[in-house]
This record gives structure tokens, sequence and C-alpha cells, in this order.
């Protein structure tokens, strides 16, 4: 002990001096510790006194929410809907959702909570202004095109995410609102060249090199953002204070952008590959986590602080903020997808290669540009931008925001993981599981040649359907006769489905007798395996 610590009885932990003089702690109480407990000791000392810290902060620390009135711009949405609830909690005077929606899964806890939802589109300037007027602060995540089809539509990109910000910031200063805090994205720095522990020190991505619209447009309105900082209200006195939180890819229970894609592709069997080497390492950034950090700018806007008179410390500034925690996007997704019974693909292609497969769902869906809202139109397996994103390490620190901020991740990756994970296990209990697309077609395309073999004229692919079908059954006779059987038997399948999830799952018992009639024992055997858990 006296070889690690010192003749002194002193030892230093992150920056804390710890005195065996001065402390509590004799020699002979710690006699009997190992190296490495005593290491364990003293490095538990600090960690403490550090989380307490964030204790206080996170539960006390509500200046310049208590009695202001606060917009946020998205309200309805994943984010903005938490970021109200947040708001509401620590004691703002009147909270408004503006959204251009009229209802969302978060809807009537906004409501039940006393939040004020405004349904309006952030494009529409009288909506904005209506919306903004009386507001102490707003917070602007209204946006659109971060993923999927989304991204291909430029012009809807434009309106919102420029335009839109533009009417945000014309309201803010004709109602002389004084902070305004603008959610951005890592996207404004990044467009596909590695960044190693980045920072805000970095320069704008060209605007001319974004692979998407959505990456230059968010760029284009973070800097009409900070630009505004500092611009003095007509009445004089007081000016509009700024700043920017540029967050990692979000996550948390009920996020609906990244990972229902991701878990309905496993579910379909379509998660075909993975891109990129397994080095490959990017930020993410829990919802709680990220609402933290939003707020925590909004404070930093204050100009009335005692102690902090004159320009707030946030003010022009951004902020990039995530869990601290890079990792490789498949294996952050590993566990969630193993507690959902779907595995990871084994395939591992290169970026290149993955480029040029994303531009080709890119041009197929650029032909399809007047449907790209529709809701029939799938999403697209995989854009240009998304390869980027997975598959080139990227991942920044969030000093500036820690030090300025104070901004400290309030829950782990880890904890973070685990309340999705117990999220998406519930949400897979109340909806219909079932097998891969290809089971479907394989089971579909069968019954369909079975019953063409037997049944239709020699037209189109029926004579190819007939041949195989002679091939394996020898006669039409014996086609037409399992056609039947197969019939009755998924009907059969199909009424024990639905008796057996009257007990089971109710709520989704017409479901498994549709799924289970049409699939057979290939649907069957996922109900079974919900009977046995529903047991056990």
């Amino acid at each position: 002990f006296r070889e690690t610590v010192g003749e002194n009885g002193k030892i230093v932990f992150n920056n804390v001096r710890f005195s065996l003089v001065s402390n509590p702690i004799t020699w002979r109480r710690l006699a009997g510790f190992t190296k490495k407990s005593l290491l364990q000791f003293f490095i538990s000392i600090p960690r403490e006194r550090e989380r307490e810290r964030e204790r206080e902060m996170h539960l006390s620390e509500n200046e310049g929410v208590e009695g202001n009135t606060f917009v946020v711009t998205g309200g309805l949405g994943f984010v903005g809907a938490a970021l109200c609830l947040e708001l509401v909690r620590r004691g703002a005077r009147q909270v408004r959702s503006f959204d251009l929606r009229d209802s969302s899964p978060w809807s009537d806890e906004l409501k039940n909570s006393g939040v004020r939802c405004i349904r309006g589109d952030v494009t529409r300037k009288e909506d904005v202004e209506k919306a903004i007027d009386g507001a102490d602060c707003v917070l602007h995540l209204a946006s659109y095109g971060m993923s999927g089809k989304e991204m291909l539509q430029f012009g809807r990109c434009d309106e919102v995410n420029i335009n839109g910000t533009c009417n945000v910031l014309e309201a803010v200063f004709k109602h002389e609102v004084t902070r305004l805090v603008y959610v951005s994205t890592y996207n404004v720095v990044f467009g596909g060249k590695e960044i190693r522990n980045g920072n805000e020190a970095l320069p704008y991505f060209p605007l001319d090199d974004h692979v998407d619209a959505y990456g230059r447009s968010k760029s284009i309105a973070e800097q009409l953002v900070l630009k505004s900082n500092g611009r003095p209200f007509k009445n004089g006195g007081k000016k509009l204070y700024t700043c920017a939180v540029r967050p990692a890819a979000i996550y948390g229970p009920g996020e609906d952008r990244h990972l229902p894609r991701i878990v309905n592709l496993a579910k379909l069997g379509l998660l075909l590959f993975k891109t990129g080497e397994a080095s490959v390492k990017t930020d993410w950034i829990y919802v709680e986590n990220l609402v933290l950090a939003i707020i925590l700018a909004s404070m930093g806007l204050l100009d009335d602080i005692p102690g902090r008179e004159g320009v707030p410390v946030a003010a022009g500034q951004p902020y990039f903020v995530s869990d601290g925690s890079p990792v490789n996007t498949f294996e952050f997704l590993r566990p969630l997808l193993r507690s959902l019974d779907y595995d990871l693909p084994k395939l591992t292609i290169s970026v290149p290669f993955a480029v040029t497969l994303g531009k080709i769902f890119q041009g197929v869906y650029t032909l399809l540009y007047p449907w790209l809202s529709r809701s029939w139109l799938p999403q697209p397996l995989i854009l240009p931008a998304e390869v980027y994103k997975v598959g080139v390490t990227h991942y920044f620190s969030y000093l500036k925001a820690k030090e300025e901020l104070g901004y400290v991740p309030f829950k782990s990756s880890k904890e973070g993981m685990a309340a999705t994970i117990s999220y998406w296990q519930e949400r897979k209990r109340r909806s219909l599981d079932g097998p891969t697309i290809f089971t479907w077609l394989a089971v579909v395309l069968g019954m369909f040649a079975l019953f063409a073999a037997g049944w239709l004229p020699e037209i189109g692919p029926v004579p190819f359907f007939r041949a195989l079908s002679l091939f394996v059954f020898r006669t039409i006779t014996i086609v037409k006769l399992v056609f039947i059987v197969s019939v009755i038997l998924h009907v059969g399948e199909g009424i024990y489905a639905w008796s057996l999830a009257k007990r089971v799952d109710p709520g989704n018992a017409i479901g498994w007798f549709w799924q289970t009639t049409a699939l057979g024992f290939f649907s069957l055997r996922f109900l079974l395996k919900r009977a046995k858990d529903h047991r056990v």
C-alpha cells in the first residue's frame, strides 16, 4: 500500500486529493486491502461525488424554466413530447406544443399534463406567429427528411427546415422572445468523411457536397439561427439570444424513426447485411439525455443570472451532445435485436458497394417521387446518406456542452438500451408476430402454383407451374388433391389459432386467424411460442 500511495499518505484520483491523515480512515483499517481494492475504493469516491452533483443539478436546477412560457415546435414528436413533459415537471408556467399533426401517441399524456397542443404548419408564417406570441423561450425541433424516403423529398426538406426556421426567427423577433434553441444535427459538419472525437471548431461541411437534402437544409437553418444571435429588438433594450444543439442519433422507448424501421426490416428478414468495418464507431443519444441538453441550452441563454450578467454563455454557440459512448452501430443494435429473437446479418459489404446500392434505390424512388408521401410505398432498403451514417466513423466530444452548460448524460447507454429493450419487448407482445417475407412469398407462391397447375388454362407462367407440380406430384389429380388438403389444413389451423389467441393474445385474435390461414404452421408456431411464454 505504501508503494502505491506514498509515505505521506496522500493520493490523487480524478483531480481529487485524499489525505489519509485528514480523512477518518486509518492505516489499520486499510491494512487488509489489496492494491486493486484500494484503487477501486479511491476511484469510487470522486465518482460518487460527481453523481451526487449531477443528481442535485438535474433535480433542482430549474433556472429559466419555472414561471416561463415555452413553445416546442414539433412538440407531438418523440423528442418534442418528452421535452414538453419535462418542462411541465420542472414548473414551466405554460408549455405549448406546436405541430402539424393533431394527434400522436403522446397526445393524451401531453393534454393530461396540461400542455397546450396547437396544430399548425411551421411553413405558414401566421401559424408560427400565433403560437409564439407571448412566449419566453422557443425550442425549435420541427424538421423533415431525417431518414428513409423523406430524405428524397428535397423541396419539402427545404420548405420545412429552411423556410420554417426563417418563420420561427421572424416570429421570435416580432414578439421579442429572448431565447431560441435550435435542435440541429451532426450532419452539419459530417458528410461521409471520418471524424474522431470532433468538436465545435470543425467547419461546416460544404453545402454543395452534402449527399442528402436533410443535412444541407439543416446546415443552412443552423447558420441562420446562430447568425441571428444578439440581434436587438426594435423597441431596444433586449436582444434575441440563440444557440444550437447537435444531437447524435436518437433512441429510446417510443422512438419512431430509426428503430422501428430497423426492427421491421429484421422481422421481415430484410436486414441482409452490415456495412463498413467492425471498428467503425458512431454516437447515439438517449432521449432523456437530449431533453436535458436542450433545457440546459435554454438556461445557457439567460442574461439575468446573478453573477453572470451580460452576454449569456451559450449565445451564438453550437453544442454536440451524445451519451459519450461511441460504438459500432450494429453492435449497439445487437442486444435489442437478440431480445426480440432477431439476428444481425453475418454478411458485411464495403461502404463503396453499399453506396452504389443506395444510389440504385435512390434512383428508383426518385422515379416514384409523386408517391413518396403515400403510406403504401415502403421505405427504401438503404440510401447513400444512411450508408455513411452507419459505415463511416464519426463521433464528437460533448466537452464544450459539459463545461459551458453543465451537461452530463443523465442515463448511460446501458441504461438507455435496457429501457428501450423493455419497450420493444412489450410492443412485440402486443403485436402480431410472424415469419420473414421470404416465408410469405414461398407459401403464397406455392399455393398459387398448385392452384394454377390444377385449374388454370395454359397462359402466362401456368405451363411452368404445371410442369413443376407434375415433376413433384406426377399427376394433375394428385396436384388438385394436395391443394385441397392444404387449404383445409390451413383453414383448420387458422380456426385453432383464433381460438388459442382468444386466450393468450385476444387483441390480435383476428389477425392470427388470417395470417395462420394464409401461412399455416409457419404462422402457428409463433402463436404456440407466445402461448408457452404466456403460461410461464
